[in-house]
């Protein structure tokens, strides 16, 4: 299959937030390349010995995505920014249950379904992370948006300014703060982000 061009996933996307349920069907194998691209991003971070699979991540991502068909999407560059959300949300959950188990906690864990995270110290790097941007954005909420948008989504600098619309210089400043910020509240972080002028593709 020839790969879809952006106009043509847009309108799938804005057909299926309005209801085109058909439109789903063709929307599926366009992104789904294009959600493994993000989880393959991710994954570029961890250990070599790390065994959660890129194709796991990205059905759970998937599955998740299509609980919220309402969105109204404006256009393909914002359903994957929805994306690097939702993933964030499923590696912290997947985290969080990891650390329940270490402890003897009776979590539900979340379902992935090839593997596990292998490492309890990735799984205490992801909590830091995410616990990071989270005070981060009580303190500049766009700050934090583009670390997730770069680290989770894997988003080029532009694709990031055209999420927020703000310029590309804009997302180049912010980010790098936000990684200095991040440096200083999370010490010497295991988790390396990318840099400012790369495009995890």
């Amino acid at each position: 299959m020839s790969a879809a061009s952006p106009h043509e996933v847009t309108q799938l996307l804005l057909a299926w937030s309005d209801g085109d349920e058909a439109a789903l069907e063709k929307l599926t194998p366009l992104v789904y390349k294009e959600l493994h691209r993000l989880a393959r991003s991710y994954m570029r971070h961890e250990n070599p010995d790390h065994t959660l699979q890129a194709t796991a991540l990205v059905n759970e991502a998937y599955l998740r995505l299509i609980d919220r068909s309402r969105v109204h999407w404006r256009n393909r560059t914002h359903f994957f920014a929805v994306s690097a959300k939702l993933m964030r949300r499923i590696l912290v959950d997947f985290a969080r249950s990891r650390r329940s188990q270490k402890r003897g906690g009776a979590a539900e864990a979340v379902v992935l379904e090839e593997a596990s995270i292998a490492s309890p110290q990735k799984s205490d790097d992801i909590l830091e992370l995410d616990d990071a941007l989270k005070k981060l954005a009580e303190v500049d909420a766009r700050k934090s948006q583009i670390v997730e948008l770069r680290f989770f989504g894997g988003l080029s600098v532009e694709e990031t300014a055209d999420v927020l619309k703000i310029a590309p210089s804009t997302v180049y400043h912010d980010y790098d703060l936000a990684k200095l910020w991040l440096l200083r509240e999370i010490g010497n972080p295991k988790i390396m982000l990318p840099e400012a002028g790369t495009s995890e593709s």
